[in-house]
């Protein structure tokens, strides 16, 4: 589930991609307690691999690679995790898995990486042209991490305020 204006966005893209090229959406909407489940099990991994770290560190930290609760887009169903897949479902190279971490992925979840593959670039490159052209933003730790509407779009575009708060159900 995601706000009627980016589906809209996101059919547009895939119309653009080459044949044989789909869109795969893998997470929009995403409930407040699901996003704090994250920060979480997040903020448990840093502590275990910096055991020691003050709060006001580990919220910085934690905070770089998942949204805190105030902000977070997916809250707010204007933000989508997507990735490419050709004809039969099967996902391109685009470097990392999907929520792959900075730690884990050696920081080729970073959508400027420049230890990948030169085919995983090109697919980042294809995909960001699809969606920007859409008006939507890449959040660039994120490779896969578009938005329309919410607070960090409003911010990388210059919008006087996000079109978007939170889900209220």
């Amino acid at each position: 589930m995601v706000r009627r204006e980016l589906a809209t966005r996101l059919q547009s893209a895939q119309a653009a991609l080459p044949s044989g090229i789909h869109l795969l959406v893998v997470e929009g909407y995403r409930p407040a307690h699901r996003q704090q489940a994250i920060i979480e099990r997040y903020s448990a991994e840093i502590r275990a691999a910096r055991p020691g770290i003050g709060e006001p560190e580990l919220h910085v930290l934690t905070s770089r690679f998942v949204a805190p609760l105030a902000v977070a887009p997916h809250v707010a169903g204007a933000a989508v995790d997507v990735t490419l897949v050709d004809d039969r479902g099967r996902e391109l190279d685009l470097g990392t898995a999907i929520d792959a971490t900075p730690e884990e992925s050696g920081g080729r979840c970073y959508f400027a990486a420049n230890e990948i593959s030169r085919e995983a670039r090109a697919n980042r490159d294809l995909l960001a042209r699809v969606l920007c052209r859409e008006g939507l933003v890449n959040y660039p730790t994120e490779w896969w991490h578009y938005s329309y509407g919410d607070r960090y779009w409003a911010l990388a575009t210059g919008a006087e305020a996000a079109l978007y708060g939170p889900v209220s159900r």
